[in-house]
C-alpha cells in the first residue's frame, strides 16, 4: 500500500512539474490605459478598481499563483474574456462597454464568486453595491452601430484573434499524449 502510494505521489508531483512547461497562462504584459470612463464618483471608482479592474482593464494585478499552471491558465483566460466583454481601459471606444453591467453587479454575478474568495476586498456588500451602482459611468451601452442594436461580435473577434492561443499539440506533447 505504501509502495503504490509513494508511485502516486512521485507521478501527480511529476505530472505537476510537467504542466509547468505549458506555454500558456504567462503571458502577463499589460496592454496601455488608452481612455477610462468618467466615473459618477470616485468612490464607485475606487470600488470598481477593487472589484472589477484585475478583470475587467488593462491595469490587472499578476500576484505569483497567476505563474503556476493550471491556475495560469484559468486565471488567463478569465481575464481575456472578461477585457472582452468590458475594459475601463480602453473605454469610449465604442467596443467594450457592456449595457448588462448594472444587472450583472445588482444580480450580484459580478464579481464571480471565485474571485472573491481569494479577494476578499473585491466583495460586494449592500452599500458597496449601491455606491458602484449609483457611480458607474453614464455612457454605458452607447456602443451602438448604426442600426441601433449593440454590436460585440465584431470587436470580440479581434479579441480573440489577437489572444495568446493555447497550443493543445504542446500540451499533449508534455503529457505523452503523441
Amino acid at each position: 500500500m505504501i509502495k503504490l502510494l509513494s508511485r502516486i505521489v512521485v507521478g501527480a508531483t511529476a505530472l505537476f512539474l510537467l504542466l509547468q512547461l505549458v506555454p500558456y497562462g504567462r503571458n502577463h504584459n499589460n496592454p496601455p490605459v488608452i481612455q477610462e470612463p468618467q466615473w459618477g464618483s470616485t468612490q464607485a471608482q475606487q470600488i470598481a478598481r477593487q472589484a472589477c479592474y484585475d478583470c475587467h482593464s488593462n491595469e490587472t494585478a499578476w500576484p505569483w499563483y497567476t505563474n503556476i499552471a493550471p491556475m495560469s491558465w484559468l486565471i488567463q483566460r478569465d481575464v481575456e474574456e472578461g477585457r472582452i466583454h468590458l475594459n475601463f481601459s480602453e473605454w469610449g471606444m465604442g467596443d467594450h462597454e457592456d449595457h448588462d453591467l448594472g444587472e450583472a453587479i445588482r444580480e450580484g454575478e459580478m464579481p464571480p464568486r471565485q474571485y472573491t474568495l481569494i479577494h476578499p476586498e473585491a466583495r460586494l456588500d449592500a452599500a458597496r453595491r449601491e455606491i458602484l451602482l449609483d457611480g458607474l459611468p453614464a455612457d454605458i451601452g452607447s456602443n451602438q452601430g448604426e442600426s441601433g442594436t449593440i454590436d460585440h461580435h465584431k470587436p470580440r473577434q479581434q479579441m480573440i484573434e489577437s489572444a495568446a492561443p493555447f497550443d493543445w499539440r504542446a500540451m499533449n506533447m508534455v503529457l505523452g499524449l503523441v
